[in-house]
């Protein structure tokens, strides 16, 4: 493992058995990030091999770079990346399933960045065959690579919750990615969906769905009950908001958590914590998110794409906060 001099690409390094990564040796703030050179790796049983083109940058990667992930289950380089999208260039022994993409197809992955190969901030990665789809026809790789973590997130709050077509579902953060795709999967599933957003987002929010736009803020329960006077069956609370929550939801009815819940519940509130990667290789499901893309009922929202090794840049305006849509770096 070493940091290459400026300018070194891709090219330079295919075929001599290393590649191109973007990691960390040492925790710490955007700047910690570097070019790293490092084993190429190759699809053994039961596994493939992507080409990235591009990844996108989530929560999970900065809290990698910067130390709060706690289960990282080797030393360093630590390479995050959750996203990916490329093509396949390789196919392991016993990979059978029809839903695996061809060698040379547009693909996308769920990559679990805690395991000792990395995430997906690199030239290459190899994933279990269960963690990859077909790219949705017409995206490009930089629109690909925003729908496996954040999809599948939505795709698990939903599985959780168990609504049932007519039911109403509060979605909170629902300008964000995962947000977005809780609006979009819930009008998928037949739900009424009542989402917030800041004054700036209202159009946004809207026009991915949402049946009734409420105020975001504090006062998110109250906005909710004028709406929704008796209660509504479950809420999915991307802003991470908690016990403020609570308040908006019927008796026995239902939170999606993102993190860890803080605070104690209330009227037999059950609090279902989504956690993706226990769908890391549900492979139906990612695919049937790149269907749903293809028949316009979710949508691919890129905020900016960024050079690989320009990923420092991006950290930084990615902690900045206030960004609609994903930002992704290429390769």
């Amino acid at each position: 493992m070493a940091k290459p001099p400026d300018g070194t690409s891709f090219e330079q390094w295919s075929g001599t058995g290393f590649m191109r990564a973007i990691g960390v040796t040492e925790f710490g703030g955007p700047e910690a990030l570097q070019v790293l050179k490092v084993p190429e790796p190759h699809a053994g049983p039961g596994e493939v091999r992507l080409r990235v083109r591009a990844a996108a940058i989530s929560p999970t990667d900065t809290w990698l770079r910067n130390g709060t992930t706690a289960a990282l289950e080797h030393g360093p380089p630590w390479i995050p990346g959750t996203d990916a999208a490329g093509v396949i260039d390789e196919i392991g022994d016993g990979v059978d399933s029809p839903l695996v993409p061809a060698i040379g197809e547009a693909a996308m992955a769920i990559v679990s960045p805690n395991g000792p190969r990395g995430g997906a901030y690199a030239d290459y990665i190899v994933v279990p065959a269960g963690s990859v789809a077909r790219a949705p026809a017409g995206a490009s790789h930089a629109q690909a690579c925003t729908l496996p973590m954040n999809g599948l997130t939505a795709r698990l709050a939903l599985d959780r919750l168990g609504l049932r077509p007519g039911q109403t579902l509060a979605v909170t953060g629902a300008a964000g990615a995962f947000g977005g795709y809780m609006v979009e999967l819930g009008k998928a599933d037949g739900l009424r969906v009542i989402a917030d957003a800041s004054e700036r987002d209202r159009e946004l929010v809207a026009r991915l769905g949402a049946d009734i736009v409420v105020p975001r803020g504090d006062d998110i329960a109250a906005q909710i009950r004028k709406v929704a006077p008796e209660g509504v069956d479950a809420v999915a609370d991307g802003a991470v908001q908690n016990t403020l929550v609570l308040g908006a939801i019927r008796d026995g009815g239902q939170v999606a958590a993102v993190r860890p819940f803080e605070g104690e519940t209330e009227r037999n509130i059950g609090i279902r914590f989504v956690l993706v990667f226990k769908y890391l290789e549900e492979q139906a499901k990612l695919d049937e998110l790149g269907r749903l893309v293809e028949a316009g009922k979710v949508t691919l929202r890129v905020a900016q794409a960024f050079p690989a090794e320009d990923a420092p840049e991006a950290h930084r305006l990615f902690e900045g906060g206030g960004i609609r849509g994903r930002l992704v770096l290429e390769f």
